[in-house]
C-alpha cells in the first residue's frame, strides 16, 4: 500500500548553502526506492490552525521502501544539512487502500466505542 514522507518546515531566509546543496541531493536519495515528489516546498493555503511551515510529500509504493528510503546511508548522510538550518516535523504514514470508506471506519470506531 502506497506510503508518504510528509514534511513540515519552516525556512528562514536567507537560504543556508547546506540546504541548497541538501535540495540538489534529495531526490536521488528516494527514487532507488520508488519515490518521488508529490508536494515540494508549498505553502499551501491552511484553512484550518495556523500555518506551520512549506509541505513537502513525497510518496513510495509501500511503508517498508518509505522507512528504507529514510534508513538509507545516502539519506542520513544529507540529511544534516537541512536539519541543522531548517526546523520542522517529518512523519512516514502509509496510505489507504484504493477501496477505503470512512462510513466503514466510523462503523467501526461506533461498535468498538460501545
Amino acid at each position: 500500500m502506497t506510503a508518504y514522507a510528509i514534511a513540515v518546515l519552516r525556512p528562514t531566509p536567507p537560504v543556508h548553502p547546506e540546504v541548497l546543496e541538501y535540495i540538489e541531493r534529495v531526490q536521488s536519495t528516494f527514487e532507488p526506492y520508488g519515490g518521488r515528489f508529490l508536494s515540494h516546498g508549498r505553502t499551501g493555503q491552511w484553512k484550518e490552525g495556523e500555518r506551520l511551515g512549506d509541505v513537502v510529500i513525497v510518496e513510495f509504493p509501500d511503508l517498508e521502501r518509505a522507512h528504507a528510503w529514510y534508513a538509507s546511508p545516502a539519506y542520513q548522510e544529507i540529511l544534516p544539512l537541512r536539519t541543522a538550518h531548517i526546523p520542522g516535523e517529518l512523519v512516514i504514514i502509509e496510505g489507504v487502500p484504493a477501496d477505503y470508506d470512512a462510513v466503514r471506519t466510523a462503523g467501526a470506531m461506533r461498535e468498538a466505542a460501545a
